[in-house]
Formats: C-alpha cells, sequence, structure tokens
C-alpha cells in the first residue's frame, strides 16, 4: 500500500481523513495525493434551446485557493511524501479517475458541503464503480490507529472477500482480527463463501483471527455489528459494499447504506 488519494474537500470530515491518510502513509512508507474537488456552481445560458455553459464561480475559487494554501502549508511540515491535484467538476468523475492509479482512497463518511446525503452518496458511488477499495472515515476518527483489532463483516459474498483481500496489508498491523457473522451464512445462497475459508486466506497471510458467531435477532444487522466492534475496540472495520443490488438497499435499507450514513470507525469496503 505505497499510494493514497485522499478527497480533499472543505468539509467536517477532512481534518479526519487528512489525519487517517497521514497515519497511512507513515505506517507503508506510502506518497498521498491529494485530490481537491470543486464544484461547477454556475450556469450560464449559451443559446434559446436550453444548452447551457457549467462553470465555477470566482468565489468558490477564491474560497478553494484560500483551502488549499492552508492545508499545502501544513503538510509542507509533515514527514510524508505529497502532491495536489485541483479540478473543477463533478466529483464523483474526478476521483474515480485518479483512485484508478492509487492503492486506497480515502473519502469523507458524514456530511460534505451543504447535503445531508451527499457524503454517503459519494462513498457509495465510489464503492461501487472504483477497482480501489475505498475507505470511508468518520468524522469522529482522529487518525487511524493501525495497532487496534480489526472487524471483518462477513457474509459469505464475493464483495466481502474483495475487501478481506484489499484490506490484509492493513489487517497485518492489527492486534486481532475478529470475524463476525450474523445468523447463518449461506443459508439462503448455496454460493456463499463459509468464515473458516475467509479464515483459513487470511491465515496464509499471516493473519491470525477468530471466527465470531452472532445469533442473528429483530436487531438491525448494522446495528448489531457496529455494537460487536466496539465491544472489541475495533479500530477498523472491512465489508463488502452492496452484496445485494443497490436499488433494494435504497429502496428497503441495507447494511451498505446504513453503515454510509453513519460509520462508527473508519470502514474499508470494496463491490
Amino acid at each position: 500500500m505505497r499510494s493514497i488519494l485522499v478527497h480533499a474537500i472543505d468539509d467536517s470530515c477532512f481534518e479526519a481523513r487528512l489525519q487517517a491518510a497521514l497515519d497511512l502513509a507513515r505506517i507503508f512508507d506510502a506518497h498521498i495525493t491529494v485530490m481537491q474537488t470543486i464544484a461547477y456552481d454556475l450556469v450560464v445560458p449559451m443559446d434559446p434551446y436550453g444548452v447551457s455553459a457549467i462553470d465555477v464561480s470566482e468565489a468558490s475559487l477564491k474560497k478553494s485557493r484560500a483551502f488549499r494554501e492552508k492545508t499545502e502549508a501544513r503538510l509542507g511540515q509533515e514527514d510524508v511524501r505529497w502532491d495536489w491535484h485541483a479540478k473543477a467538476g463533478y466529483e464523483g468523475q474526478s476521483l474515480l479517475q485518479h483512485a484508478a492509479l492509487n492503492d486506497l482512497a480515502l473519502v469523507g463518511g458524514t456530511i460534505a458541503a451543504q447535503d445531508g446525503r451527499r457524503g454517503a452518496s459519494l462513498a457509495g458511488m465510489l464503492a461501487v464503480h472504483c477497482r480501489t477499495p475505498i475507505m470511508v472515515v468518520p468524522e469522529s476518527a482522529r487518525g487511524f490507529a493501525a495497532g487496534r483489532p480489526a472487524t471483518l463483516c462477513w457474509n459469505g459474498s464475493m464483495e466481502a472477500a474483495r475487501a478481506m483481500r484489499a484490506a490484509v496489508p492493513l489487517l497485518q498491523k492489527s492486534s486481532a482480527v475478529h470475524i463476525l457473522t450474523v445468523g447463518k451464512v449461506g443459508e439462503d445462497d448455496d454460493d456463499a463463501l463459509p468464515a473458516l475459508a475467509a479464515a483459513t486466506y487470511l491465515e496464509r497471510h499471516d493473519v491470525d483471527c477468530e471466527i465470531v458467531e452472532i445469533p442473528a435477532t429483530s436487531e438491525p444487522v448494522p446495528e448489531t455489528l457496529r455494537k460487536a466492534a466496539e465491544a472489541r475496540e475495533a479500530g477498523l472495520m472491512v465489508m463488502g459494499a452492496y452484496g445485494q443490488p443497490r436499488i433494494v438497499e435504497t429502496l428497503f435499507g441495507g447494511v451498505t447504506r446504513s453503515v454510509l450514513s453513519q460509520p462508527p470507525m473508519p470502514v474499508l469496503m470494496a463491490h
């Protein structure tokens, strides 16, 4: 894990994900790419048929420059390698493009800008469309503590397996790894991978782990997973993103959507 992308936007989560990026860079001797996205906010009509050009206002550019200068001055005092990219446009598209050549992309886990759903929707979009694993960092995080325990939320899906493989470098640094299952994994899906197979894979990568089988109750699965992770003082949660069709999760709720809306700790996701 030698190349880390961090989303730079002046929101309430930026300090948390910057601190996490700095910690990860020191742990893995990695390079940080800071990707600043400047959203379009000015529509200029071009002709009577409704075709328009989209641009960035001078006020937004001034604010973005001030944020960059402040953050660059701070990064200049850190003992890590970094570079800065700024791009006006749609943040999801810009992050997808730059994440392609990074090992991990850090995004915020709560509100970005003024849209209460924006942070979660951005992380969800990236988790689905980006082949690079995504780490969702909540505002409450104070960096990334590699030595703390980690929990792997296991439902036997291909998405969970991809997230686990992506997280191996982080799991190797953890003091303990707990594979959490809720209910009977594979009960309704003959193709589900058993938790024992996940444990075997991790052991081949020198990661000792414990399988924790949690009985299913009327409590929502995300809440059960959160309580189990916090009871083990975990500093990282690993899970597959959108193991069922995303439209189903959007309409009826789901583990991914719930965790993205209120991540209890840094969450590494892959689809």
